[in-house]
């Protein structure tokens, strides 16, 4: 696994908002999180992007659901949703207006 990850740092995308803008984007971190979940590196993941556990929470919650079509499963995606959007907005302020 740790050759994969490090594997996988050499092909990550540049973020072209950060490249145009010279701020972050919303989405800043994802790739490098991922990376560093794969690494085993758990907490260092959280902080680098924090809804990296919940998106994987709410991906894998969508697929189960389309295999198994849960009662209220469309219920608890949306909830799902509105949680990651919260947690990447709060965090993006934080990170661009607070922190720098």
């Amino acid at each position: 696994m740790l050759v994969f990850s490090k594997g996988l740092e050499e092909y990550m995308l540049p973020c072209l908002w950060k490249q145009t803008f010279n701020i972050d984007c919303m989405g800043c971190g994802m790739q490098r999180s991922i990376s560093l979940i794969l690494k085993g590196d758990l907490v260092g993941a959280f902080f680098m992007y924090p809804a990296i556990y919940s998106l994987i929470v709410m991906f894998t919650f969508l697929l189960l659901h389309l295999k198994f079509q849960f009662k209220k499963g469309h219920k608890i995606i949306l909830g799902l949703f509105l949680l990651n959007i919260s947690i990447i907005v709060i965090s993006f302020i934080i990170k661009t207006f607070l922190i720098n």
